[in-house]
């Protein structure tokens, strides 16, 4: 990366001072309502609160119906981002000179009565659904019979040789149920000489521990749920396996899948293993030290899994600003605009999806908005809203395997998923802090705003496996997941904390992720500022920002710039 000039840097404060200055309908009679909304909005052409908020309130209202892919609400949506890309004066950079890259999936909404019917030492008993147990299959098929499979525990279900540690060392897994910790080996020991520590990897999510156990043959897997390993409690578990299902066709997605797959809460497997005469917190111990080996329980389950299924399709949203001089080189924007929908039940059953993430999108029109009003950039920028997120960053799968500039001239991606709602801060989070250049790119504009860089407060969550930027850095483009801080500056640390701790009792992934007007957006607004800058810089300086020394996907960035 080039040094950047003092020059500069007063250039980029005045720029930040000059930001906080004071959407389009849908198509169709559906969207009747928020189309009547925005159209007494006036947009400005910068960076604005009101803006952000207009937008936000539209896509999170209830007329949208929490944004699932596949549903009326779901299409609203892609259509008032079109809408919105249009009025800037985007270009269309979807399929065949439209906004739309159609993205085939599959839809399955497993039969929520099922239950699995256990032997445990003996005995029978049964695990219902929702209570004890989520489970679902990724096969397509109508229909998914297990019976009298063996359960295995197998620890963290991790082989990772580069760290030389297989949880499946001599173990044949196949026709048997295998059982998983959630999380990487080390963490519950709070052992920071194995893996990395409470730092989660990829290795300790659960997409990861799915395909792996697919790998190795096995007829199904059931996770362990624990709040503290996973990052989140039960409740969000059975709210996001409830209902529809959506995955990628497995002709565009060749990973091997499981017959059946899901999660088991922590009282169940207690209850469980206890009947098989077995210890869970005492295996939690053991499946914490190097050399572990898998348990066979005295357990084995049956079960019939039925789904309706379907074939569908779900859109992402594509818009491009063309460079100057190099228009065959990118930077991307990127966010997810799909929900939870709505679900069955009494009272307020719409997961309306405020936070996450409607602020995210609202975030990059708000960006593109900025480039279009501030001159026409060097390189080009793609303004990328996506879907399928929700089930497992499916729609950027998609658009990596077919993206919108070839990854090698893909200069680096911004992610904006759920933007802090909570007021300016002191600091500015960067998930996975210590991965990219991109990162000293961002310096420049937090020591601007006097912010220092601060990595997530919880590790352990993952969270840089979480969203959709990790399908660009798996296949190498640097990517930066870059949010609100936590040190507020009305409260501090404190503050922050107590935010983040509502939020996640209250809204994440439930129907109370709803918009308020009395959020506090002067952060979200220093926050677009700081990643606006970014972008802005990347696309007119030329500069290629790498990978840190040592980080995974480094070598894969080396190889196809080297091409």
């Amino acid at each position: 990366m080039r040094t950047r000039p003092l020059v500069l840097c007063l250039a980029i404060a005045a720029a930040l001072a000059a930001c906080d200055r004071a959407p389009a309908p849908a198509s169709g009679t559906d969207a009747a309502a928020p189309a009547a909304t925005a159209a007494t909005h006036a947009f400005s052409g910068d960076l604005s609160k009101d803006d952000f908020a207009e937008l936000v309130k539209t896509m999170a209202s209830d007329e949208f119906e929490g944004r699932a892919p596949g549903s009326p609400g779901g299409e609203m949506t892609v259509e008032y981002i079109k809408a919105q890309y249009e009025r800037i004066g985007l270009e269309p950079g979807g399929d065949n000179g439209t906004y739309f890259q159609t993205v085939p999936m599959l839809e399955t909404t497993a039969d929520e009565s099922t239950v699995l019917r256990m032997d445990v030492a003996g005995k029978p008993s049964e695990l219902k659904f929702g209570t004890d147990m989520v489970i679902g299959t990724r096969t397509g098929e109508p229909k998914v019979a297990v019976t009298d499979s063996e359960l295995v525990f197998v620890g963290y279900g991790v082989d990772a040789p580069e760290l030389g540690w297989n949880d499946y060392a001599g173990l044949d897994v196949k026709g048997k149920t295998v059982v998983i910790l959630v999380n990487d080996p080390g963490f519950h020991a709070k052992d920071a000489a194995l893996f990395e520590g409470e730092r989660m990897t990829y290795y300790g999510r659960w997409t990861y521990k799915f395909e792996e156990a697919a790998r190795k043959g096995a007829a199904a897997a059931l996770i362990i749920h624990d709040t503290a390993g996973a990052s989140y409690g039960w409740d969000v578990v059975k709210n996001s396996w409830s209902g529809p299902q959506f995955d990628l066709r497995a002709s565009d997605d060749p990973e091997p899948r499981l017959p059946a797959q899901g999660w088991l809460s922590a009282e169940a497997a207690t209850t469980l293993f206890a009947g098989a005469g077995q210890d869970l917190k005492a295996l939690y111990a053991a499946a914490n030290k190097p050399g572990f080996k898998a348990v066979p329980l005295d357990a084995r389950v049956s079960f019939e899994l039925a789904s309706t299924t379907s074939e569908k399709s779900s859109r992402n949203v594509v818009g491009i600003l063309r460079g100057s001089e190099a228009p065959d080189e990118a930077i991307v924007y990127m966010a997810h605009w799909d929900h939870l929908g709505k679900h069955e039940g009494e009272g307020d059953q719409i997961y309306n999806g405020a936070v996450d993430n409607a602020t995210g999108v609202a975030g990059i029109i708000e960006i593109a908005e900025k480039f279009k009003a501030d001159g026409q950039p060097k390189r080009s920028v793609a303004f990328i809203a996506v879907t399928l997120e929700e089930s497992g960053l499916l729609g950027s799968k998609y658009q990596v395997a077919h993206p919108v500039f070839p990854l090698a001239r893909t200069v680096g991606v911004i992610n904006l998923d759920a933007m802090s709602v909570a007021g300016p801060a002191h600091d500015m989070v960067v998930v996975g802090k210590g991965s990219s250049q991109l990162e000293d790119v961002l310096k420049t504009y937090t020591d601007v705003q006097q912010r220092t860089q601060v990595l997530e407060g919880n590790p352990a969550g993952g969270f840089y496996f979480r969203s959709d930027h990790f399908n660009y850095a798996k296949a190498g483009v640097p990517a930066l997941y870059a949010k609100g801080g936590d040190d507020l500056v009305q409260g501090g640390k404190d503050a922050g904390a107590a935010h983040a701790k509502a939020y996640n009792d209250v809204a994440y992934h439930k129907p109370g992720d709803e918009f308020d007007a009395a959020w506090n957006l002067d952060g979200v607004l220093q926050d677009l500022q700081a990643l606006y800058g970014v972008g802005r810089t990347l696309a007119d300086d030329g500069s290629w920002p790498a990978w840190y020394e040592g980080n995974a996907f480094k070598a894969a960035r080396d190889a196809m710039r080297a091409n």
